[in-house]
C-alpha cells in the first residue's frame, strides 16, 4: 500500500521553507516549534528521505523540493476550489509568482504584463534571477513560472521558446579611446585582457565568456566593477567605468546618441529565452503565458528554426 503524505505535515514543511526557520514557521502556523519539528521528522520518516537542510535559512533537499512543489500546487488547487464553492472573498486578488532575469525585466517583460486583462485581478510577485538560475526557483517550487535559458523542462513543467536576446560588446567613447585605441595594430582581444570590465555581480561570467572566445581561453581583466542592476550596468558602461555586454534593446539608442560605441559589431551574442510554467489547470497562468509570448515575439529576435 502506498504511503500517504499527510497534508498537515506537507503544509508544515512548506511553511518552514518559506519562513526560513522552524521557529518562524511555528509562529506562522500558531503551533510550537516542537510540533513543527515533529511534523517534519514524521514526514521524513514517511518518505524515507531527508527533506530539509538544517541551515540558516533552511533549504529543501532535492527530495524536499518535490514535496514543496506538491505543497504549492495543492495550495493553489485549494484556493481555486474554495473560490468555486464560494468559501473565499470573491474580491481577493490572485497572486502569481514569476522568476525573470534582470535584462528581460528592464526591457520587454514588464510591458508584457500590461497585456494581461485587468479583470483577472492578478498580483504579480516577480523574483529577479539570472536566466541560467531561474529554473532553480521553479524546481524548488518558489515560483509558478519563469523566463529561463534552458529548453529542458523542469519536472512537472511545460516549456515554450520565446526568442533570442541579443547582446553587444560596448563601451563609452572616452573609455574606448583611452583603453582600446592605442593607435597601433594591437588586436582587440589583446586590449581587452587588461581593460576594466563591468559585471552584474560575482556570478556574472558573460563578459568572461565573450573575452575567452577572443583571447583563446583567457577571461576578462581582473579589474572589474560589479553593478547589480540592469539599468545601472548600462549606465556604468556608458559612463566609462569599463566595457560590458549590453542588451541590444538598451544599446541601440545609446549607440545612435554617441554615448556607446560597439567594440566588435560582428561578434554579437544571442541568448535563447524560454518560458517554463507549472503544468496546472490554472486559466490565469495560461493568459499570462500568452501575453508573455506575444510581447517576446515583438521584442526579441526569433528563435532559429530547427
Amino acid at each position: 500500500m502506498m504511503a500517504e503524505l499527510p497534508l498537515d505535515q506537507v503544509r508544515t514543511l512548506l511553511a518552514v521553507v518559506d519562513e526560513g526557520t522552524f521557529d518562524a514557521a511555528a509562529a506562522a502556523l500558531h503551533v510550537t516549534p516542537s510540533a513543527v519539528s515533529q511534523r517534519v521528522k514524521a514526514l521524513e520518516q514517511r518518505t524515507g528521505r531527508v527533506l530539509l537542510m538544517r541551515t540558516k535559512p533552511v533549504r529543501p533537499t532535492e527530495s524536499g523540493e518535490i514535496v514543496v512543489r506538491f505543497a504549492r500546487r495543492l495550495a493553489r488547487l485549494e484556493r481555486d476550489a474554495r473560490a468555486e464553492l464560494g468559501m473565499s472573498d470573491s474580491g481577493e486578488p490572485t497572486r502569481l509568482s514569476i522568476a525573470v532575469n534582470a535584462d528581460s525585466l528592464a526591457t520587454w517583460f514588464l510591458p508584457a504584463l500590461t497585456r494581461v486583462p485587468r479583470e483577472l485581478r492578478l498580483c504579480f510577485e516577480l523574483r529577479r534571477e539570472d536566466e541560467d538560475h531561474t529554473a532553480t526557483l521553479l524546481r524548488e517550487g518558489a515560483v509558478m513560472a519563469a523566463v529561463t535559458s534552458s529548453p529542458d523542462p523542469v519536472a512537472g513543467c511545460s516549456v515554450r521558446s520565446l526568442g533570442r536576446m541579443r547582446y553587444l560588446a560596448a563601451a563609452g567613447p572616452g573609455f574606448a579611446g583611452r583603453w582600446l585605441d592605442t593607435g597601433t595594430d594591437t588586436a582587440l582581444h589583446d586590449l581587452l585582457a587588461d581593460a576594466p570590465v563591468v559585471v552584474f555581480d560575482r556570478n556574472d561570467d558573460f563578459q568572461d565568456d565573450f573575452a575567452a572566445r577572443l583571447l583563446g581561453g583567457r577571461g576578462a581583466s581582473p579589474l572589474r566593477h560589479s553593478v547589480p542592476t540592469s539599468e545601472g550596468f548600462v549606465d556604468a558602461v556608458a559612463a566609462g567605468l569599463g566595457w560590458g555586454m549590453v542588451p541590444e534593446a538598451q544599446a541601440e539608442p545609446l549607440l545612435r546618441a554617441g554615448r556607446l560605441v560597439g567594440l566588435a559589431p560582428d561578434r554579437t551574442v544571442d541568448v535563447p529565452l524560454y518560458w517554463q510554467q507549472w503544468k496546472l489547470d490554472f486559466p490565469a497562468l495560461a493568459v499570462v503565458a500568452e501575453a508573455v509570448a506575444s510581447a517576446a515575439a515583438d521584442a526579441l529576435r526569433p528563435a532559429p528554426r530547427s
